[in-house]
This record gives structure tokens, sequence and C-alpha cells, in this order.
């Protein structure tokens, strides 16, 4: 172990904590499988987005920054633990998943509150609710949640959009819940068919009944508003959301929370539904662009970064509030609704259309660069001077890098994959990690511009091609096509090593600094 710890690139920095007076807020607008290039800062010319390349012009934009996974709920876990997933066996949950985080470790929600600030999630949770072994009921108190890892208020999409139930979810209780209507989640029709209950379609079996537009997937269990969704409900017909103004509400819940919470320390983490599917944006941002519902709803996220950041400002905000935005994963384009999306974006039209990815090869699901390599902005005018950074940085590493700018210790037990790398973050150094894990259904490593992918053969989604053990040079080949280990067979196998220390070892932050 200590030949890896003198790798270290970041010796301890004592003196960047700031004073109680000086705290900033910070606001993390994390976007829903929202790809490199899928902003215009980053190479989009498809699809306008100039709120977000307004944030990373006045902030610190990384060409090298990640999520830990390459989907949505192992990476939501290692942002908000220091944790990654896979040492948790965290992957995509069903709908009526319990909470995927113990309650008695520390999440950055924790981390924040320990240093003073109130804290808040709006916006897709995707961590799950409810206690193991336990039905959990949707028409009494509902948890726990997120109430119980840290945060003082939420408001949420329960688990996804494309997953039942389709309601909101205020603390602890769904929004407008009509009593008389009892809600009911299951796996399977029979689990939902209550009497009393509203009974919605069975996409399987009544197909016309998918009204916006056709799914496939397993997205074609109860069909609500007209879409297909993962999972059976029944009941709560006066508490569905409307598919058309999620944006719009997530954006009310946020402008209230820091209106009432402007003259305080706040930490809110919002989290968009847009551009994941099921994609239905508002009629005032249909046509906005050339690709369909997925660069509209990526036009509307645009907006909703606009609105908070209008807001900041409106309250006199904006100079001591920390702002990252980033996303979950890499894009995905069929992922289970007929939507446009995969004719606009198809093969044959790459060379007009619009590549999410950029030069990195592949998207969600994936182990390879486009699977984690994400926008990642931060902005925080007091501190930050703006530029483009090429340090590689990832989210896992928020927590030991706000713990130190906030002057709290972390115990050694805790988020043992975060490091602390505050002055990359803050652009002081334009150097990351030389070390960091890549998730997928197996690990990579990266190192520097060098990455190590183990074999493995993904058993889910379903025809997923075997991935072979392979080493890359991505500076020489960025889409990782050329399998570079037999030319550097002793590369290969020293870090095929360091992964496997990582594996089996205390944490990234004692095996890979």
């Amino acid at each position: 172990m200590k030949m890896f710890r003198s790798l270290a690139l970041f010796p301890l920095f004592i003196g960047l904590a700031v004073s109680a007076a000086q705290r900033p807020n910070v606001v993390i607008i994390y976007g829903d499988d929202v790809g490199f290039a899928d902003i215009g800062i980053n190479g989009s010319v498809m699809i306008p987005t100039p709120n977000i390349d307004q944030l990373a012009l006045e902030g610190l934009n990384f060409t090298d920054g990640h999520c830990s996974a390459a989907t949505c709920t192992p990476s939501r876990f290692s942002m908000l633990t220091g944790l990654l997933a896979f040492r948790h066996n965290a992957r995509v949950l069903p709908p009526d998943a319990p909470l995927l985080i113990p309650t008695d470790k520390l999440t950055l929600p924790k981390l924040f509150k320990q240093a003073g600030y109130h804290t808040a999630v709006i916006g897709k949770w995707h961590l799950g609710i409810g206690t193991p072994g336990v039905q959990t009921d949707w028409n009494g108190d509902v948890k726990p949640g997120p109430l119980e890892i840290g945060f003082d208020y939420s408001f949420l999409l329960p688990s996804t959009n494309d997953r039942v139930p389709c309601v909101y979810l205020r603390n602890h209780r769904v929004v407008n819940h009509d009593p008389n209507d009892p809600i009911h989640v299951g796996k399977t029709l029979n689990d939902v068919q209550k009497p009393g209950s509203t009974q919605y379609p069975d996409g399987r079996t009544n197909r016309e009944s998918m009204t916006v537009y056709q799914s496939t997937h397993g997205h074609n269990d109860s069909v609500i508003n007209g879409i297909g969704r993962i999972g059976y409900m029944s009941g709560g017909k006066a508490a569905l959301w409307d598919e058309q103004t999620i944006s719009d509400v997530f954006v009310d819940e946020a402008h209230a929370y820091i209106k009432e919470h402007r003259k305080e320390p706040f930490f809110l983490y919002f989290a968009s539904q847009d551009i994941h599917v099921p994609r239905y944006p508002h009629p005032r941002f249909q046509g906005a662009t050339q690709l369909g519902h997925r660069g509209d709803a990526m036009v509307a996220f645009d907006w909703t970064v606009g609105q908070i950041m209008r807001a900041l400002k409106k309250y006199d905000l904006e100079q001591n509030t920390i702002v990252i935005f980033s996303s979950d994963n890499g894009p995905v384009y069929d992922d289970g609704y007929a939507d446009g999306t995969t004719v606009l974006c198809s093969q044959e039209e790459s060379d007009r259309g619009h590549d999410a990815s950029s030069v990195w090869r592949g998207g969600k699901y994936q182990i390879y660069e486009g699977g984690t390599r994400v926008p990642f902005i931060i902005r925080w005018p007091a501190k930050i001077k703006p530029g483009l950074s090429p340090a590689m940085v990832n989210q896992v590493d928020f927590m030991a890098s706000f713990a130190h700018l906030l002057g709290v210790e972390l115990p050694e037990n805790e988020a043992i994959d975060s490091r602390n790398i505050l002055p990359a973050f803050l652009g002081e150094t334009k150097v990351g990690h030389q070390y960091m894990v890549e998730e997928s259904f197996g690990l990579a490593l990266r190192d520097r511009h060098w990455k190590y992918i183990e074999p493995v053969q993904p058993k889910w989604p379903q025809g997923r091609d075997p991935i072979e053990e392979s080493l890359h040079d991505l500076n020489a080949d960025p889409a990782e096509q050329v399998n570079f280990a037999p030319l550097h067979p002793e590369k290969a196998e020293n870090m095929k090593a360091i992964l496997n220390k990582l594996r089996t070892g205390t944490g990234a932050r004692g095996t890979i600094q």
C-alpha cells in the first residue's frame, strides 16, 4: 500500500478552510444522460445552450471531468457518499427499491449540515426509498429517504420519470395524495390490481394506450399519461405529474427554496430529469432543434439552468455561491422509447448530425470514455478565475474536497474513495488525479492518458457484447479503437495490479492517491 501512497499529487493544504462568515452556498445542477458535447461550449452546434455556456465562461470548464460510473444510480450514490458504487453493489434501481444509502453513512448533505448549512434535494432521486424487505407505503409517510441521509428538505420524482410511481414526493408525503384513491406499486399487474384504486392500462397487452409514442425494453408496463413506464402502479390519479411541466415545477421549487434560505448558507442538490427518457418537452421547447425530443429537452434543461442562475442573481447570491454543473453519465439515444431520436442520430446521418460524446467513444452503460466523461463546470466568482482546465477530476471527490474547504474532518472509514482535489476544483492548479477509476458493468483505471479496461461479460442490458481486456492511449487514440496492450504489456500489468489493489483494499483514498 505504501507504494501507492507515494504517488500522491496533493499534499494536505492547510489553511484553505473558509471562515463561517465566508461560507459559500453550494448548488449542484445535475444533468441526466447529458453527454460531454451536448453543450455548445464543448462542441455542440445543433443544440443551443446559451445559459450553460455562460456558466462555463464565468467559471472553470473541465475537459477531463467525470462522473464515477456510466449509469445513473451508481454515479449519484458515489457523489453523495464518496464511495465507488461497486463497493456497495449499487446498480440501476427498480421502482420499488428501498433506500440504497445506509442511514448511518456520512453523506454530502450530512457534511454540509456539520458545517452549519441547510440542505435540500429537488428533482430526480433514483436512490431508493423505504426499508429493505418491507413494502413501501405510498399512502402514508414514505421513508426512509433523503431526509434520513442528511437533507432537510426534499421535493422529488421518487425514482425516475420512466418508472412508477408517477407522483411528486415532498419530504415524506405524496403531493396531492387522495386517500380515496390509494397508490400501489409493484412488479406485476396483479400486484396493483386493488379495489378502489384507479387502474392504468398495461402497455404489454394494450399498446394502443401508449398515445404519445410506443416504447419497448420494459418501458411498457403501466401506461401513465399515454406513456409506458417501468413497473406497475394503480391509484393516485389526482397526484400524477404532468410530463411536460416537470421542469417548470422543479424550477419553481428551486426558486422558492433559494428565496426562503437566502440569508443562511445552503446546499442545494438540483437533479434534473431532462434529458432522460421519456422525452416529452413542454410545447414551448418543441422544435427548438432539428434533433427531435432529445435536442429539444436539452434546450429545456438549459432554460432551467438559466432560471436557477437568475434566482441567485435576484437575491444577490451570485458572487459567493459555488455552482457546479455536471451529469450522472454520458449520452444515450435509443433507451426504450420511439421518440424519434434514434432516427435523427443514426449512423448514416452522424456526419451532419449531433455526436453527444464528441471524440470520445461510447456513452451511457459503456466503460469507454463517453460513458463517464461529462460536462463539468464549477463557477464561484468570489474565488475561481474563469478558464479551461485539463485536470482529471471526478464527482466522487466532492466529499473530501468540500470537507477540506469547510474545515470538516473526514473519519478514516468514511468516503474512502473521495480524495481532496480542492486546488484543482478551484483552478489553483491544472493538475488533477494521476489515477482514477471508471465504472460500468466492469471497471477501468485511468493513469493520466493511459486507460486499462478489465475483461467483463455484461449481464445487463441484454445483448451487450463481452468487453475484452485492453489498454488505450487516449492521446493517440481518443476513440479507444486500438488495444495497446501487446505493445506495452508491462504498463497493462501494472495498471491491472493497481486496479486489483483498489478493489480489495481500503479505498482510493489510500490506494491510488
